[in-house]
C-alpha cells in the first residue's frame, strides 16, 4: 500500500522502528541478563517486575522440585528399621525418656585398701615351744575360734607354775576337809577356837597362792580356759592349742577368716612372739581416695553433709560396676608431700562370691573385693532438677552435633539435641522439646545404628547440609 501522505509515512516508519528494537530489547535481555537495566524498560513504559520470564517460571518450579526432593530424601537418610536379628547382633536395649534429679559429680582415682589394724592378724606363740601340728591350709577359710596350731610346752617356769598351782589346790582341799571336821566338834569344847582360826588363816593363804599362780600361767602364754582346764583335770598341762580370734565385745559376725599364710612347719621351735600364722579379715575394707588440693572444699562438703558417692570398680569381664551409696568415713588431715594428694577413706563392706567345701571338710573363699584394686569415686558437687539423663551411650557426639535414636514404631529417626552437660556414664540433655516424656531411644546399640545409617546413605552423607560434617 502507498501513502502519499507525508506525514502519515513519517509516523508509519517511526512505529516500525519502536516496534523493531522492542522486540529485539527483549530478545538481548533474555540472553544476557536483561543487560539494558531499569532505564531501558522506564523508556518504553513497562515496570520489570510486570515482565515475567517463563524461563524463570521455569526455574522457580525446578528449585521448589529439587528442595522437596531433598527434604524427602533427607528424611529418608537418617530413619532406618532393624531386624529383630539385628537388634539381637547389636545388643540393642532402650531406655525412656523421663524426668529425673541429676548430680553432678567430680571422680576422683581411688584404690581398694586393707584396714590398718584390723584386715591383718599375726597369731604369735604365746610360750616357748615346737609346733606338733598346723590344722589349716594357705588360702583356707577359718571361723572366729577355729583350730589353728598346737604346740607342745618347753617352759620350764611355766611347767613350775603349773606343780605350784595343782599342790596348791590339793593343800587348800586338806584344809578345807580338816575345817569341816574342826567346825563339827568346836561346839562341844574338845577343840580350842583358836585352832579353827589357824586353819582359816590357812585356807585364806593358799586362796591368795592360788590366784597368784592363776594370774602367772596367764601372763606367761595361757589363756584362763586353759587355767581352768589345769584346775578341773588336776593334771599339768603338755600342749597349748591356738585358736582364731574371738570377736570383740561389741562386734557382729561379719564373716570368716582367710589363712594368708602359714609362716612355721611341724616340728620347728619357736620362742614366745614368733608368728605362726598371717590371717586376713576381708570382710570389711576401705576404698582410699586420692584428691587433688583444689578438690578439697568438695570432699569436705560431701563428707560434713554424708552425701552418698559412688564407688565405681573394674571386676571380670570388663565391666564396670556401681557401689552405692558410700559415705566418707573421714578425710586425712595431710598433705602428701610427694603427690600433693588429700587421702580420704570410705568403708566398703565385702561379699563372698564363692564358697568351696572340699571332701576332707576344708572351706576355700573368694571375696568379690580385693586390697589393690583400682576404682574411680564419684563425688556429688551439684544437683541439677527435671533433667531429662540417658546413658551417655544413646548419645551420639559428630562435631558440634548431638544426636540421639529414637524408636517410631518399629524404625529408628534421628534426632538431633542440646546436651548441657556429659561425663563417661550419664549425659543431661535439655528439656527443650526434641524430646518428650516417655520416647524410647537406644542406648546400647546406638552407635552401631549410626553406622548402619552412615552406610545406607553413603556419599548422600556430603548433602546433607544440616547435620553432616
Amino acid at each position: 500500500m502507498r501513502v502519499s501522505n507525508p506525514k502519515l509515512r513519517l509516523m508509519l516508519v517511526l512505529l516500525i522502528v519502536l516496534f523493531i528494537v522492542t522486540v529485539a530489547g527483549g530478545l538481548l535481555a533474555r540472553s544476557q541478563n536483561r543487560w539494558l537495566g531499569a532505564s531501558w524498560y522506564a523508556w518504553i513504559g513497562v515496570a520489570p517486575e510486570k515482565l515475567e520470564d517463563p524461563s524463570a517460571a521455569h526455574d522457580h518450579d525446578h528449585d521448589h522440585d529439587h528442595d522437596h526432593d531433598h527434604d524427602h530424601h533427607d528424611h529418608a537418610e537418617w530413619v532406618i528399621e532393624l531386624s529383630e536379628q539385628a537388634r539381637k547382633n547389636i545388643g540393642l536395649s532402650l531406655v525412656s525418656v523421663k524426668p529425673r534429679d541429676f548430680s553432678r559429680t567430680i571422680t576422683i582415682p581411688g584404690v581398694v585398701a586393707e584396714r590398718p589394724g584390723r584386715t591383718l592378724i599375726t597369731v604369735s606363740a604365746p610360750l616357748r615351744g615346737i609346733v606338733t601340728a598346723l590344722t589349716p591350709l594357705a588360702g583356707e577359710a577359718v571361723s572366729p575360734g577355729g583350730h589353728l596350731a598346737e604346740l607342745r610346752i618347753m617352759h620350764n617356769e611355766l611347767a613350775d607354775l603349773q606343780r605350784s598351782l595343782l599342790s596348791a589346790i590339793e593343800r587348800r582341799d586338806v584344809v578345807q576337809r580338816e575345817m569341816e571336821r574342826l567346825e563339827k566338834v568346836a561346839a562341844s569344847g574338845v577343840v580350842a577356837g583358836k585352832t579353827v582360826l589357824e586353819r582359816q588363816y590357812e585356807l585364806q593363804t593358799l586362796d591368795a597362792l592360788i590366784r597368784t599362780d592363776r594370774q602367772a600361767l596367764v601372763l606367761h602364754g595361757l589363756t584362763p580356759e586353759q587355767v581352768d582346764q589345769i584346775v578341773a583335770q588336776r593334771e599339768l598341762l603338755s600342749t597349748v592349742q591356738l585358736h582364731a580370734p574371738e570377736l570383740a565385745p561389741g562386734e557382729h559376725y561379719l564373716g570368716d577368716y582367710h589363712v594368708v599364710e602359714l609362716l612355721v612347719r611341724p616340728g620347728e621351735y619357736v620362742e614366745a612372739g614368733s608368728p605362726l600364722l598371717l590371717l586376713a579379715d576381708h570382710c570389711e575394707l576401705y576404698v582410699q581416695g586420692r584428691a587433688f588440693e583444689h578438690d578439697a572444699v568438695a570432699l569436705h562438703r560431701a563428707a560434713e553433709k554424708e552425701l552418698g558417692v559412688r564407688v565405681l570398680i573394674q571386676e571380670g569381664g570388663g565391666e564396670r560396676s556401681e557401689i552405692s551409696p558410700l559415705t566418707i568415713l573421714y578425710v586425712e588431715n595431710l598433705i602428701d608431700q610427694d603427690s600433693r594428694a588429700l587421702r580420704f577413706y570410705i568403708l566398703l563392706p565385702n561379699e563372698v562370691v564363692r564358697d568351696h567345701q572340699t571332701d576332707d571338710g576344708r572351706r576355700f573363699h573368694a571375696w568379690r573385693f580385693k586390697p589393690g584394686q583400682r576404682v574411680e569415686i564419684e563425688i556429688p558437687v551439684e544437683r541439677w532438677e527435671n533433667r531429662w539423663v540417658l546413658p551417655v551411650d544413646a548419645v551420639i557426639q559428630e562435631g558440634v552435633y548431638s544426636f540421639v535414636y529414637q524408636q517410631v514404631d518399629d524404625r529408628f529417626e534421628r534426632k538431633e539435641v542440646h546436651v548441657e552437660h556429659r561425663d563417661h556414664r550419664w549425659a543431661v540433655i535439655a528439656a527443650d522439646g526434641a524430646l518428650a516424656a516417655g520416647d524410647l531411644v537406644a542406648a546400647k546399640g546406638a552407635y552401631q545404628i549410626h553406622l548402619a545409617l552412615r552406610q545406607q546413605s553413603g556419599a548422600g552423607a556430603d548433602h546433607d547440609h544440616h547435620h553432616h560434617h
